[in-house]
């Protein structure tokens, strides 16, 4: 399944447990708080100065971390 910046955290843990790892590496500590879950991966990435396009690189497998 292709990781969107559209998808809420929660559908792309569900989707694959790594990409918890991959989420705190990019500095999104809180992977686990129940307000979190519901944000798509753009306003995390929007709250946490995050470019999008590098996560989404590293959420498909595209970038080696």
């Amino acid at each position: 399944m292709k990781i969107t910046k559209e998808m809420t955290i929660e559908q792309v843990i569900k989707a694959n447990r790594q990409a918890v790892k991959i989420l705190m590496s990019f500095g999104m500590g809180c992977v686990g708080c129940p307000s979190s879950l519901a944000e798509t991966i753009e306003e995390a990435c929007f709250v946490h100065g995050i470019d999008v396009e590098q996560l989404l690189e590293a959420l498909n497998g595209d970038q080696v971390l």
